[in-house]
């Protein structure tokens, strides 16, 4: 149990299902705790995240000054509570995602904050009040090239040949149906290619993966369209290491990590220009289109693997997340700024 006077950062994850939020937490405070007094609360966390239980939220000692470091609305909301209406001494944080305008409510509740953080220079832009842009990082341990990428792919029971992959939830946003238009010409025109398509896709959605599925059986590139199972967080970083070239075709996205995780594995990106794309992806690690665009999106498939692009690219993917988006560096800028706040 930790002991609350010690605790300086609080990080609530007030959703019971994963999601991005989640997944941002369980990875940052783990990390963080080991510079600073940082815990979690929430409904559902795992066993590794240090924590405290939501009904302590109510018991903690009001002299001591912390952080309160929300990701949602709802845990605005709840730091305001345990402020104003409970008197505990909290210096109030947000980090948004978000890339269109707030409502009304989210806006309120923003001005509120005594900081506020942008996961890029395009979220900052839609914020009204002045944002420090502090952007994601991965575990750079997590991820990495394969060693021996044809043995790999064996052993997934995969063909040695050209893999295109695009993985993640499967529905409209997510342009999965754009990946799949824009893949049969190339596949078409290129024998040796095969595209890797894996997510899940909820009940809402199921209707949508049928349709695609049926698209891709009326053509003569179907056995070269692999529609794979969702696999556990843990075993990602083998799919992205068998890759060639990893396509996001994203119509919106909040931040988006796959790219990331894609190139610290080595593997060079065809991205949407969405979420933070336009600072991830570089003419250095690979190629953005505009959103929706499937010729531009099926032409710079194609041109990536013309001459020495491919191989340049592959060349350049891990140092450039390397050294722009370690979670390390994530985890230490988020400190800097608990610091700046408990230190006033």
């Amino acid at each position: 149990m930790t002991n609350p006077d010690t605790i300086r950062v609080i990080a609530p994850n007030f959703k019971r299902r994963l999601s991005g939020v989640t997944a941002t937490v369980v990875r940052l405070v783990p990390l963080q705790a080991r510079d600073i007094g940082i815990v979690a609360t929430g409904p559902v966390l795992p066993s590794q995240v240090p924590q405290i239980p939501l009904h302590k939220l109510l018991t903690l000692p009001r002299k001591t000054t912390r952080v309160w470091h929300a990701r949602r609305n709802v845990e605005m909301i709840g730091g305001l509570a345990l402020k104003y209406l409970l008197g505990k001494r909290l210096k109030l944080m947000f980090t948004s995602a978000s890339q269109r305008k707030q409502s009304g409510l989210t806006r309120w509740l923003i001005r509120r904050m005594d900081a506020v953080v942008a996961t890029s220079d395009k979220t900052a832009a839609y914020l009204e009040s002045p944002a420090t842009v502090i952007m994601h990082g991965i575990d750079l341990d997590d991820y990495a090239p394969a060693e021996d990428r044809s043995a790999l792919r064996a052993s997934l029971g995969l063909p040695d040949a050209l893999l295109i992959g695009c993985y993640g939830r499967i529905r409209h946003q997510k342009g999965t149906d754009a990946f799949v238009d824009a893949m049969l010409p190339v596949l078409a025109a290129n024998p040796k290619a095969h595209a890797l398509i894996m997510g899940r896709a909820t009940e809402k959605h199921a209707t949508y993966l049928e349709a695609l599925k049926d698209r891709v059986n009326g053509t003569d590139v179907a056995d070269r369209v692999h529609f794979l199972p969702e696999v556990p967080v843990e075993n990602m970083a083998d799919w992205y290491r068998v890759l060639d070239l990893y396509v996001a075709p994203q119509r919106w996205e909040g931040f988006g990590l796959t790219p990331i995780e894609a190139m610290a594995c080595g593997v060079p990106v065809v991205a949407t220009r969405v979420g933070a794309f336009e600072q991830i992806v570089t003419p250095e690690t690979g190629k953005l289109v505009d959103p929706d665009n499937i010729p531009e999106l099926s032409e710079a498939i194609t041109n990536a693997f013309a001459s020495e692009t491919l191989a340049q690219w592959s060349k350049n993917a891990r140092p450039h997340v390397t050294e722009h988006f370690s979670l390390e560096r994530e985890a230490a800028q988020l400190i800097t700024l608990y610091c700046a706040l408990l230190a006033s």
